[in-house]
């Protein structure tokens, strides 16, 4: 028999990694990570009133609802399998003050949304921030004085405002506000309110980003904004200093860890994921969407194959899921794969 060994099997030492990826069936048979209806946690955007259906204009494909019209929501991405919702509120401006008292009302918008889901739709979970800039005059994530987001005030707020929402049904309190101490506070709080079994989800990294845009619309405090959030944000520059925030939540007791924003911070979901081991978590921010819709439109991309490579991009990171406004479409893609 005739030796047919080319110089390309001398040159790998007869290894050749094309041999797994000859056929659709190999390819699938070796695939590392897949993205799976269980990774999802869709956002959801609130307002007042009944009946509401109103399309954000940044955010093409996304709405605004009331609860009514958000409740029939929760109940399809329940029916599809999606896990567990995390609500936004945009909150009436005659309702929003310099400290966000609103939060502290246990009737308020977040609460009577998570209040219904609850009431109405069994198997899905409500992920809830406390973070009170939807709450605020200035569109800032704590209490503003003289010019000074305060920590320690801001602090006790959001620990009674994740009671609240722990007695409305939540079933995970996400805080995203990045001050210091607040996630042992709010686990002490929730304790000693009786709700040992809700979890924290804790904004372990939260990037002071450009990504964000979108989404202050969708919620009406980009107009709002005084300022900027670099005093409690973390710098994009500092991936050393974002673990260490992690480490501080994971010493405070967070059940969970998420890195916001999601894309340009792989290298960050990965040192989280690694670190701590802890389930860990990647918001695909409204700018991320919106830029990938925004491509869409134009021809210039194929939406549906970069929205799900992206969501790969975050199991490979170590994710073990993914906060994505894509969740819906791909719960629905999924569904007929």
């Amino acid at each position: 028999m005739s030796d047919k060994t080319h110089l390309v099997d001398e040159i790998t030492g007869h290894r050749r990694m094309r041999r797994n990826r000859k056929a659709d069936w190999t390819r699938r048979m070796v695939q590392e990570n897949r993205v799976t209806v269980d990774d999802l946690i869709w956002p959801i955007f609130i307002v007042p009133g009944e009946n509401i259906v109103d399309p954000i204009k940044a955010m093409p494909g996304v709405y605004r609802l009331s609860v009514d019209k958000a409740v029939e929501a929760v109940k399809e991405a329940a029916d599809l399998g999606i896990p567990a919702v995390a609500p936004f509120p945009d909150i009436e401006m005659n309702l929003r003050d310099a400290t966000g008292s609103g939060i502290l009302d246990p009737n308020n918008l977040i609460n009577r949304f998570t209040s219904a889901v609850k009431k109405s739709v069994s198997n899905i979970g409500v992920i809830s921030d406390v973070a009170l800039d939807p709450f605020t005059s200035h569109g800032h994530d704590g209490i503003l004085r003289d010019g000074v987001i305060l920590n320690d005030e801001t602090v006790d707020q959001v620990v009674k405002a994740a009671v609240l929402q722990a007695d409305a049904g939540a079933d995970i309190i996400s805080p995203s506000e990045m001050m210091d101490g607040r996630i042992g506070a709010i686990r002490r709080g929730l304790d000693a309110a009786g709700h040992q079994d809700v979890g924290i989800m804790s904004y372990a990294a939260k990037f002071s980003s450009g990504f964000y845009g979108p989404y202050r619309e969708a919620i009406n405090t980009g107009g709002l904004l005084k300022g900027d959030k670099n005093t409690y944000y973390v710098s994009p520059a500092n991936g050393t200093e974002a673990l260490r925030d992690a480490a501080l939540d994971v010493e405070e007791g967070a059940d969970m860890l998420m890195v916001k924003p999601g894309l340009p911070y792989l290298d960050i979901c990965w040192r989280v994921k690694e670190a701590f081991g802890l389930p860990t978590y990647a918001y695909q921010v409204s700018g991320e969407y919106s830029q990938i819709k925004a491509a869409a439109m134009q021809g210039w991309i194929d939406e549906e194959r970069v929205m799900m490579e992206t969501l790969l991009c975050f199991k490979r990171a170590g994710c073990d899921g993914i906060l994505t406004y894509f969740a819906v479409d791909v719960a629905k893609k999924l569904a007929k794969a």
